[in-house]
């Protein structure tokens, strides 16, 4: 019996070499790789649109990166819930190991990504997270009562918008990594274990 190669590009799309990449790209790439040990395939992949890769990162950095009542870890969990539900090996995988190493727990990342309504997460990080899925899929449905729902939680507008934000947003890199066929690096798989 014959085997198929198995197909280890980090993307169907050609990647550009880091050498070729504009200056102030390839600093952030570096930066990424001094800090964490290496280049997530989401840099590479699409640095092969500089400005796209611009404006993605900006946005991202706005969404997840900004100080508020939601924690670092709790932005991580909607993306790895969204992401799951969009099927996006890559997210899963990648923000999966962020979100360990953020709550500082081996375990959570994979009970988001299987099944969040029965993770070991609070009522309010279950509430922050039913909001998101309806934001990811049923956005037209989204009426005051949800925000009340969050409201009895303790979340602020300023966090629906956030939490809205984070599951739009990775909704739009869901589908670029799936269309890319983004690889997930082996390095995240064991991060945070």
């Amino acid at each position: 019996m014959t085997t198929m190669p198995i197909n280890t590009a980090i993307s169907r799309f050609s990647v550009p070499a880091l050498a070729d990449m504009p200056q102030d790209i390839r600093d952030r790439l570096l930066a990424v790789q001094e800090k964490s040990g290496f280049i997530p395939n989401v840099f590479l992949v699409l640095a092969r649109r500089p400005d796209e890769f611009r404006a993605f990162f900006a946005y991202h950095d706005a969404l997840m990166d900004k100080p508020g009542n939601l924690s670092k870890a709790e932005r991580e969990m909607i993306v790895v819930a969204t992401s799951n539900a969009n099927g996006c090996q890559y997210c899963v995988v990648a923000h999966g190991a962020i979100l360990r190493i953020r709550a500082k727990n081996p375990l959570i990342a994979d009970q988001i990504a299987i099944n969040y309504r029965k993770a070991d997460i609070t009522d309010r990080q279950r509430a922050m997270l039913d909001f998101a899925m309806k934001v990811a899929f049923e956005a037209q449905l989204v009426d005051e009562d949800d925000y009340a729902g969050l409201a009895a939680h303790g979340f602020t507008e300023d966090d629906a918008w956030d939490i809205a934000g984070i599951a739009a947003f990775f909704g739009l890199s869901n589908r670029m990594a799936n269309v890319t066929r983004m690889r997930p690096n082996d390095e995240f798989y064991n991060m945070g274990r």
